[in-house]
């Protein structure tokens, strides 16, 4: 019977994509593993791999198409045997968008399943995700009246195969128990006027109109959504990086005939990662009705990209040099500026650093990115006058800093520890090597 090929989610924030460019055409044959097209999240572009063996019987969605929901039946796959005669009748939404240029695709939860004789819905999970099962497994698991669901796939990728259903048997469904009516759900709050209203106020002025890409969308929804739902709080301290700076040029000098170059971002990534050793309680994230405190410090560091920015995550970052971890910062900050970034090298850590002194920013205040506990705004390095130990007026190269926090995961006293161990580490650099 014909197979639906569905739009992949290849992140789990992903909720649509664009298909850049089909590496197959109908009539191709193909297999399990074989590269099938291209797909852009809103972060990276991706390979998306066949699943199942057969042969391209329909591409319903040309490729360049924007805006294809995840669950989307994109084409349609043979078995051995089938023609494209199998093939009845596509879904007219999915049909006319493939005929015509594909200028919009239909939403999964709108697009009806490919009438085929004998066909069956592409089996999904409660939360909405495809699970894979070859074609002979799901044929046994409905003569069976099996929920593939239930069943541990043992194949590749956890897919379900012929062994995992031959000797499953059902199991029947549990009475509903009655619930009461759910209340009406509550209303999104606002984010500000329709565009219809906006464009509005600008009639008659000159304008260009730009239209939100998948990244873009992506960072409005989260941070709207981070700075309504965590309750932030800031903590602010002047860094002095005289010490630094100089022991940062003596390292640079033994390490020219490496081709090595420490930036003050790889100290500040290694101060950061030991703090939250030594501050162990901070080393935390929010994870709905609990916290989870992590043992490695993972910390994610934000590149500034056309069109938005990445947050890769140098994991176990306590444990590297500064030499490995600039020299993997540097990998993580070019591939994302490519948006070659695989999601697990973006996604999880406990604690980002957005460093903005590069662009002359004296001090801001960065919003945290959910779910980590904090997150530390840099800024510039300026020669300032100080007041010495002993009192005497001097001029020092100050480096002011703020910390983010959550306050669900960190409070005020725990957060000024992380902060005061963070200062400690830049102002005495050579402990950082100890």
């Amino acid at each position: 019977m014909p197979i639906e090929i569905l739009m992949p989610a290849l992140s789990p924030t992903m909720e649509e994509g664009t298909l850049a460019k089909w590496l197959v055409k109908e009539g191709d044959t193909v297999s399990s593993g074989d590269i099938m097209a291209e797909i852009e999240t809103d972060k990276a572009t991706m390979e998306f791999e066949a699943v199942d063996e057969g042969t391209i019987g329909k591409i319903l969605v040309a490729e360049g198409t924007e805006g294809v929901k995840v669950n989307t039946p994109i084409a349609v796959l043979l078995e051995d045997g089938e023609s494209a005669d199998d093939i009845k009748t596509a879904a007219p939404e999915a049909a006319q968008a493939a005929d015509a240029g594909n200028e919009a695709a239909p939403a999964a939860s709108e697009a009806p399943a490919i009438p085929a004789a004998g066909s069956t819905p592409a089996p999904q999970a409660a939360d909405g995700t495809r699970i894979f099962a070859s074609p002979l497994a799901r044929r046994i698991a409905a003569d069976k009246g099996l929920n593939l669901a239930d069943i541990k796939g043992s194949g590749p990728h956890g897919r379900i195969i012929k062994a995992d259903v031959e000797g499953a048997s059902a199991t029947p469904k549990p009475a509903a128990a009655s619930t009461p009516a759910a209340a009406p759900a509550a209303a999104a709050p606002a984010t500000g006027p329709a565009a219809d209203a906006v464009m509005a106020m600008y009639d008659g002025r000159d304008y260009e109109e730009i239209s939100l890409n998948g990244m873009r969308k992506t960072i409005a929804a989260r941070l709207t959504e981070a700075k309504q739902s965590i309750p932030h709080f800031y903590l602010r301290r002047d860094i002095e990086l005289d010490a630094l700076l100089k022991f940062r040029g003596e390292l640079n000098k033994q390490l020219e005939s490496r081709s090595v170059k420490l930036s003050v971002n790889d100290f500040i990534i290694k101060a950061c990662a030991l703090a939250l050793q030594s501050v162990p309680d901070a080393n935390a994230v929010w994870a709905g009705d609990r916290m989870l405190k992590l043992k490695p410090s993972d910390v994610a560091v934000a590149v500034a990209i056309e069109g938005g920015l990445f947050t890769p995550v140098l994991k176990d970052a306590e444990m590297k040099s500064l030499s490995a971890l600039s020299a993997e910062m540097k990998d993580l900050a070019g591939r994302a500026r490519d948006r070659k970034l695989a999601p697990h090298e973006y996604q999880g850590g406990s604690f980002a650093i957005s460093n903005l002194g590069m662009f002359g920013i004296d001090n801001f205040d960065a919003v945290i990115n959910p779910p980590h506990g904090a997150i530390l705004a840099v800024g510039a390095g300026a020669k300032k006058p100080i007041v010495g130990k002993d009192g005497e007026l001097a001029v020092a190269t100050v480096m002011s800093v703020t910390l983010s926090v959550d306050h669900r995961v960190i409070d005020g006293a725990l957060g000024a520890k992380l902060l005061q161990a963070i200062k400690e580490n830049l102002e005495n650099p050579m402990t950082m090597l100890a």
